[in-house]
C-alpha cells in the first residue's frame, strides 16, 4: 500500500469526523500496489447514513478537510450507503480489491 501511516491515520480520522465513527473506508486502485508509482488516492467510504443530502454535505466536507490535511492530492471518492437505489459494479470491485483502512 502506497500511503504513509500518517496519511492512513488522517484519512480514517477525517472519515470518522465527517461520516461518523461507524463508517468504513477502503483504499483501492493503483495505490494498493506497491510496485506502481503515482496515481490518485481512490477511496470507498461505506456509511450507514441514508439521507442523500447529508451524505453530499459530508462528501464535500470530507474532501475539503482531507485536502487541507494532506495537501493538494488527486482524490477519487466513492460512497456506498443503505438507501442507494442502484449498486454500480465498481462499488463491489473497490471493496473486494481494496484494503480496509
Amino acid at each position: 500500500m502506497r500511503l504513509t501511516d500518517r496519511q492512513r491515520t488522517l484519512i480514517r480520522a477525517t472519515v470518522a469526523e465527517t461520516f461518523g465513527p461507524e463508517a468504513n473506508v477502503w483504499l483501492f486502485g493503483s495505490r494498493v500496489d506497491d510496485s506502481k508509482r503515482g496515481g490518485d488516492i481512490n477511496l470507498l467510504i461505506e456509511t450507514s447514513r441514508i439521507d442523500v443530502d447529508a451524505i453530499a454535505r459530508a462528501e464535500i466536507s470530507f474532501l475539503t478537510k482531507l485536502q487541507m490535511k494532506l495537501g493538494e492530492q488527486k482524490i477519487d471518492l466513492l460512497i456506498d450507503y443503505p438507501s442507494r437505489k442502484t449498486r454500480p459494479p465498481i462499488l463491489s470491485i473497490a471493496k473486494q480489491s481494496g484494503i480496509l483502512l
